[in-house]
């Protein structure tokens, strides 16, 4: 059985600011050590008992290659050591197993797991070519290329989300259903003046300029969000010329950071917000589905972490998926027999946004929400990623 725990509350993640937004001035490594350092003087964990750190970044920031070492100094806690993981848009996932394992080996007594991306103003970058005719290299777009362009599979992003609504004849009118049920469950997130969000958010948000020398702006909730309405889903068509897939029917790209605390039993109900409360993280799985159907690959994952954690899904309280198109959900759904309604309760990356590496990170922060709203039970988190992967984790919110 997993041994790793997560102190009840001590978790956090901003607001999700669309694609050049509110966020888009600041780089990410340097936002995350201004967020984390802040955000765990809040709840009472003090650097120098945290022995071990790892870092999730999948968009490329000036200087990154000093990684999670740099964001912790920049914290005021330059004696935490830790690996930088990229697993695209399974990267939050992938920093808690890594952290977990930390724990579990003995390696750590307190780990911090954070990740911070930004998906605004990625880098382009230039590839020397010596041997190239003219000696010209070659270059990319680190966000815009890579979304369009899988150079193993030789499509965009979206086509492996066509390719499944092929598959599984998967039509519009279907996923736009997923879409406005998914929104309607963000509502209730941001219902009596965003209560649920508070819940691990602080908000409002004052956004520092990129010097951390002032306030720039403020961030009330996420920002991007577009109000949706059957008629105006009704209104949209496929982006695709004869596909399924609109624009409402996919996620969009933004901005953010989140992170966790993880620990031992003892020492994570000593730092527990709620001492009534325990949070164990009880399963992980990976896996990858054919090429071009990355919507697949999240119920491998599930299996897999359902296997690891020694449950069945018939044992889970509550689901929430990393779902970039509405098409996951739907496969998800008819595969293992979950219900479609019942899951994602108070959001999704669907409606709140993907900034990649803490997206993952922030829907298991709800999923344990959620659960400890229910009274407790295992929730199951699963998300596929790039390359037709994905990861899953399975938690349990139980009595402290």
């Amino acid at each position: 059985m997993h041994e790793a725990y997560v102190p009840y509350g001590v978790y956090w993640s901003t607001p999700f600011s669309r694609w050049q937004g509110g966020l888009a001035h600041l780089h990410s490594m340097e936002f995350l050590a201004h967020t984390a350092r802040g955000e765990l003087e809040r709840r009472g964990v003090a650097l120098d008992e945290i022995d071990y750190g790892v870092l999730g970044l999948t968009v490329a920031q000036k200087q990154c290659f000093f990684g999670l070492p740099w964001v912790t100094g920049m914290m005021g806690a330059a004696h935490i050591p830790g690996p930088t993981v990229n697993h695209a848009c399974a990267t939050g996932a992938r920093c808690l197993q890594a952290a977990s394992q930390e724990i579990e080996g003995g390696g750590a007594g307190v780990a911090l797991a954070m990740s911070g991306d930004r998906t605004s103003n990625g880098p382009h970058i230039y590839y020397p070519a010596p041997h190239a005719p003219g000696g010209t290299g070659e270059h990319e777009n680190w966000v815009l290329g890579n979304f369009s362009d899988d150079p193993y599979a030789k499509c965009g992003m979206i086509d492996t989300a066509e390719t499944v609504a092929r598959k599984w004849q998967i039509t519009t009118e279907e996923q736009h259903d997923v879409v406005l049920r998914r929104y309607n469950q963000y509502e209730d997130a941001v219902a009596d003046g965003r209560a649920f969000q508070k819940r691990y958010m602080t908000l409002p948000l004052d956004v520092p300029d990129a010097r951390y020398r002032k306030t720039a702006g403020v961030l009330e909730g996420d920002e991007g969000i577009h109000e949706t309405t059957r008629e105006g889903l009704d209104r949209l068509r496929p982006v695709a010329e004869d596909g399924t897939v609109t624009y409402a029917g996919q996620t969009h790209p933004a901005d953010g950071n989140a992170g966790f605390i993880v620990t031992g039993r003892e020492r994570a109900r000593e730092l527990s917000r709620d001492k009534g409360i325990s949070v164990r993280l009880a399963g992980f799985g990976t896996s990858r589905a054919a090429v071009r159907h990355m919507p697949e690959a999240p119920i491998g994952a599930a299996r897999r972490a359902l296997d690891d954690a020694g449950i069945s899904l018939d044992d889970v309280a509550a689901i929430k998926t990393h779902n970039p198109f509405a098409v996951n959900d739907v496969v998800f759904c008819r595969e293992t027999g979950a219900d479609i309604d019942a899951m994602n309760n108070y959001g999704c990356s669907l409606i709140w946004g993907h900034p990649q590496g803490p997206t993952g990170m922030r829907a298991v922060i709800e999923l344990i929400e959620e659960l400890a709203i229910r009274g407790g039970g295992y929730g199951l988190f699963t998300g596929c990623a790039a390359g037709d992967s994905a990861m899953a984790v399975v938690v349990e919110v139980g009595d402290g």
